[in-house]
């Protein structure tokens, strides 16, 4: 090519040299305008929306905020009422009612910068904006003003159109009034818990006194509860309360409210207990039903905020018929006993773990013994020889079961209930007889530790009181464990034979099925408990095997020859009495668990003076809920062989008390497995209860002297703990002394 034809080509030789063309200048001007024009229109748009909407957005007050809607708790027909929950109780007062220091202690607990914040958080509606789009799980965060809008205007929905409302009309509220009318308004107007809305009402429901005589660490736990009173509540939640109280007074110290001097001086002051709540008519045992279904719907979301004042439609799981021979059952077998016995009994469907039937006291206000924490005695055996099972040690394997006999981890040595013995018998006939010398043998011969984990796996509770561990003291799991000498409740033995009676199949218990609002939109359902795979089908085959023969042996078979597993207990408090008795018992579809005890460690004896036994008045109990419920049921058979071979010899327990198998032969060998189960239950989903569900009975029996409130730390739910040993010599290292049996 020649250099004139080169010269006279028009086209730019580079990039750059084409983006600085005329032509080029030209179109990148035009987009500009088009983007910045387009850019200006929408935040044009943007803005006249927002100043309409804030233009035409009436300021609320109290008066504005809308009329709470009264909640309803429903036996599991969804038809018989419980109870009716939501009255508000509720006393305005002007803030200068308020002392200095409980304001500061609401602010140190919900907003500390909210006298030089705008009204709202800026990272808090981000945040809520973000887990919006992303479907992320929904956070707090709000200033008390957005908390005020949100309580007297708008709905608890986390929806990106309810945060936007709730800015504009925080920010017109911070900006027309002054920070301490609404501080005032928001006092008025929170809910505290236990029915009380606003700092007057729960200063007298909490401390019985009113607002201005408040003290530092009063006003701090009031302030603790904001956030969520039901798993907040000093008397359900001691060891949450103490520690967001702690978090509070934290806050005072920071922002130079209170001095660090003052805070350590400070203890947990004394809280009243929970008293009926206006509206709450279920203070009767059905209140205590009550208490576990609002602690369910705290865990789920459904904070008692909502359940006293969004109308909420709450089914239980709990069956009408079932609950009231629950109640005859307990008041009618101890009415002409002494006054100071008490009784718990826990009923549920081991296929799903719906809890059927829940008496764990004569008052809804009280103590609840179901969830109280005592020696179960010989009805734990079914956890050690299920463990046993699990190193293929059948039920016909045979053990010594002379006395006394004594053991490596225990000076004192054990012995049997009422001097009963058998050298020679088999694990069927041992634990029929509930011979104390085999298991605790036994125990040793398989592991402590072996036999706690499995218990733990079939529904016992790991978690103990104060943050201990269950089946264990010091750390340490002894042989006593085969005798029931570690604390357990009530809901825990139904929980844990209602894995042997589902197959080994462990449902997680829950009272709650469903939930609606008032227009029956379904806010919440659930049809069965988490599911797991505890012990092997074999296991639970062999256990329900071993104790077809205990209700028998005791008198206490079911009507009609109908066919149960059970496992009575007793716990010793002395050489010459009792503290404890237990019976718990199931078919296929029906678990139920019953204590009897007293308040702390107290002699259990019947009105004529006799030993109170897990034979004599929990087996009353027992046979007569399970007989009443079961009447028109049609009758499920029981395993009637075991599968599982194992040895047929004798085995004494290793030196070292530590784990291993037994017996020459394994011949069938059962692991547990923690896998989620895939397979269906082996029983029916709802068990064949009493179908007639009139509104449950109120009447009180005569009244009995309940325990008196507890001071510091905070109160709890729980009587006084029962666990004093005997007066027996214990081996080092060893905290068991010679107790239960029976």
């Amino acid at each position: 090519m020649s250099s004139e034809q080169s010269d006279a080509d028009p086209t730019p030789a580079t990039w750059r040299e084409r983006r600085n063309t005329p032509e080029a200048k030209r179109k990148r001007r035009i987009r500009r305008r088009f983007i910045l024009g387009g850019t200006g229109l929408l935040v044009v748009m943007a803005l006249t929306f927002v100043g309409v909407v804030y233009a035409t957005t009436d300021v609320p007050r109290p008066d504005d905020i809308k009329t709470n809607q009264v909640s309803i708790v429903y036996y599991s027909n969804g038809t018989t009422e419980m109870a009716r929950l939501g009255e508000e109780n509720r006393t305005d007062v002007p803030l200068s009612r308020v002392p200095e220091h409980v304001r500061q202690a609401v602010l140190a607990a919900e907003n500390r910068s909210f006298y030089s914040d705008p009204g709202f958080s800026v990272s808090g509606i981000a945040r809520a904006a973000w887990n919006n789009l992303t479907g992320g799980a929904t956070q707090g965060g709000s200033t008390i003003t957005q908390q005020y809008v949100k309580n007297a205007y708008l709905t608890t929905e986390q929806t990106l159109t309810r945060k936007f409302k709730e800015l504009v009309l925080s920010v017109k509220i911070d900006q027309n009034y002054s920070k301490d009318q609404i501080l005032e308004w928001y006092l008025n107007t929170i809910y505290f818990g236990r029915g009380a809305h606003g700092i007057e009402a729960a200063a007298q429901t909490y401390f019985g006194k009113p607002v201005d005589e408040l003290t530092v660490e009063e006003g701090a736990v009031l302030a603790a509860g904001i956030a969520s009173p039901a798993l907040f509540d000093p008397e359900g939640h001691p060891e949450d309360a103490q520690e967001r109280w702690d978090f509070v007074l934290g806050g005072m110290v920071e922002e130079g409210w209170l001095e660090e001097s003052a805070r350590d001086a400070l203890t947990y002051p004394k809280v009243l207990p929970r008293g009926p709540v206006a509206l709450n008519q279920a203070d009767g045992p059905e209140g205590l039903i009550i208490r576990q279904v609002t602690e369910e719907l705290a865990r789920t979301g459904f904070d008692e905020s909502r359940i006293y004042s969004e109308g909420l439609r709450i089914t239980t799981t709990v069956n009408a018929g079932a609950q009231r021979e629950a109640v005859t059952a307990a008041r009618e077998t101890l009415a002409d006993q002494p006054a100071n016995l008490r009784t718990a009994l826990v009923s549920i469907n081991p296929a799903n773990g719906a809890v059927v039937a829940y008496y764990g006291g004569a008052t809804g206000t009280g103590f609840d013994y179901a969830q109280a924490y005592r020696q179960p005695g010989s009805s734990f055996k079914p956890y050690t020889l299920a463990a046993a099972l699990e190193q293929g040690i059948g039920v016909s394997a045979r053990r010594d079961g002379s006395q006394p006999q004594t053991f490596p981890d225990r000076e004192q040595p054990v012995r049997n209930s009422e001097g009963g013995e058998c050298s020679n018998c088999t694990l069927k006939e041992a634990i029929t007889r509930s011979l104390n010398t085999t298991f605790y043998g036994l125990a040793l011969e398989v592991g402590p530790n072996n036999v706690a984990d499995l218990a733990h796996r079939a529904g016992i509770r790991e978690a103990g009181p104060d943050d201990t561990r269950t089946l264990e003291r010091d750390g340490v799991t002894g042989g006593a464990i085969g005798i029931g000498e570690y604390e357990v409740r009530p809901i825990d033995q139904a929980s844990g034979f209602s894995t042997f009676a589902n197959g080994g199949v462990h449902h997680d218990l829950f009272f709650v099925s469903r939930v609606t609002d008032s227009n029956g939109n379904v806010l919440y359902e659930r049809s069965a408990g988490e599911e797991t795979r505890a012990v092997a089908a074999e296991v639970a085959n062999d256990v329900t095997f071993a104790m077809e023969d205990v209700a028998a042996a005791g008198d206490d078979e079911l009507d009609g020859g109908r066919e149960s597993a059970a496992k009575t207990g007793t716990a010793q408090l002395d050489d010459n009495d009792n503290k404890d008795a237990w019976m718990v018992g199931y078919v296929p579809t029906l678990v139920t668990a019953v204590w009897i005890g007293t308040d702390a460690s107290e002699p259990i004896r019947t009105s004529e003076d006799r030993l109170v036994y897990g034979s004599g008045l929990p087996s009353d109990i027992w046979n007569r809920y399970m007989n009443a419920v079961l009447a028109s049921a049609p009758q499920d058979d029981l395993p009637d062989e075991a599968l599982i071979e194992g040895d047929q010899g004798g085995s004494a327990p290793p030196e070292d008390g530590g784990g291993g198998g037994g017996g020459e032969e394994q011949t069938t060998s059962a692991p547990p497995t923690t896998e989620r189960s895939t397979s269906a239950p082996p029983t029916t989903s709802e068990p064949p209860l009493t179908t007639t569900e009139p509104p449950p009975t109120t009447t009180e029996p005569p009244p009995t002297s309940d325990p008196p409130p507890t001071s510091d730390p905070p109160p709890t739910s729980d009587p006084p703990p029962s666990s004093e040993p005997p007066p027996t010599t214990e081996a080092p290292g060893s905290s068991q002394p010679v107790g239960p049996g029976g």
